[in-house]
């Protein structure tokens, strides 16, 4: 459910961010303002982005292999981490780079160069543009939060973002938002340039963007980059687990747990287990199959279990 529910926030994404990448683009021929200019790159990548998302999903589906014998989960993780690069250098380096390129050509112009927005007959097209875009992108964006409302429970958005073990909705409600700002600052930049004839708003708006997508970048980086060193089960699962094992026929308890992320759908759960001293090598089996399927039961991606049994140790 929560990965078809990523899949649609993704395709959503990917279908408004391409028809908005045109219209932005086509906005800045007209006009040369270096906000729709940036603006058409950050939705250039944002689509790139959205589909390394649905690449890495399908790569990670392939069955394991004797080189990967756990499977190939943890691929979502490398792409979102991708992302995370793409969307730095592509969409905020770039925006940065020409924010200073602009202020560098109104400088040596006086504020005013040759064939700007304020000299275009289009000027107006970018305000077009943008609106159009914001509602395009508040669409997605809704989606999103709706898609990320099935799987989130009680978690405010910003928990969600850290503790998910899914990258997908995170980077889309993260590219969304900062979708949404950046086309804010193009707004502001372009309007105030028009109404003031200055177009530092403009290199100004540009510059904001650019500072969003770095700052977004970074904390999409931090989060993947934890997923892709492995994360354990969230702390509700391993109580689930625990409880299973501790409710099982034949087991006395749980010594020690650990439990490891394969992939967004897929745990490792190893545990050592205490059994009774009198059990004989069969009801040690039949205990471990049984707490097997009960840790199944409460945990449904728990794919790969190690149970390891040991008598249980008074403290002297």
């Amino acid at each position: 459910m929560a990965t078809e529910g990523s899949t649609k926030a993704v395709v959503a994404a990917l279908l408004a961010n391409s028809g908005i990448a045109v219209t932005k683009f086509l906005a800045f021929l007209l006009t040369g303002a270096s906000s729709m200019l940036a603006e058409s790159i950050h939705s250039v990548a944002d689509s790139g982005n959205q589909a390394l998302l649905l690449l890495g999903g399908r790569r990670s589906r392939r069955a394991p292999s004797e080189e990967h014998p756990f499977g190939y989960g943890r691929e979502r993780y490398v792409y979102a981490f991708i992302v995370s690069i793409v969307l730095f250098s592509v969409g905020g380096l770039f925006a940065l780079y020409e924010a200073y390129h602009k202020a560098h050509e109104l400088h040596r112009a006086h504020g005013h160069p040759h064939d700007s927005l304020l000299d275009s007959r289009w000027a107006w097209v970018p305000i077009v543009v943008l609106l159009a875009a914001i509602v395009m992108e508040g669409l997605s964006f809704r989606t999103a939060i709706r898609e990320a409302d099935r799987v989130r429970g009680e978690a405010s958005f910003v928990q969600f973002v850290r503790r998910a073990k899914g990258p997908e909705l995170p980077v889309i409600l993260l590219e969304d938002f900062a979708a949404l700002c950046g086309l804010v600052f193009a707004l502001l930049g372009v309007g105030l340039s028009l109404l003031t004839s200055n177009l530092w708003w403009d290199v100004v708006g540009t510059a904001l963007i650019g500072l969003l997508l770095v700052v977004v970048a970074v904390v999409l980086g931090v989060e993947t980059k934890s997923l892709l060193l492995g994360e354990g089960a969230s702390a509700a699962a391993v109580r689930r687990i625990v409880d299973a094992v501790d409710s099982t026929d034949g087991i006395d308890g749980v010594v020690h747990l650990k439990t490891m992320h394969l992939g967004p759908d897929e745990l490792l759960v190893a545990a050592k287990i205490a059994v009774p001293p009198e059990a004989t090598a069969r009801a040690i089996a039949e205990a471990i199959d049984a707490a097997e399927a009960a840790i199944r039961a409460v945990e449904p991606i728990a794919r790969v279990i190690y149970l390891e049994p040991d008598i249980a140790r008074v403290p002297s």
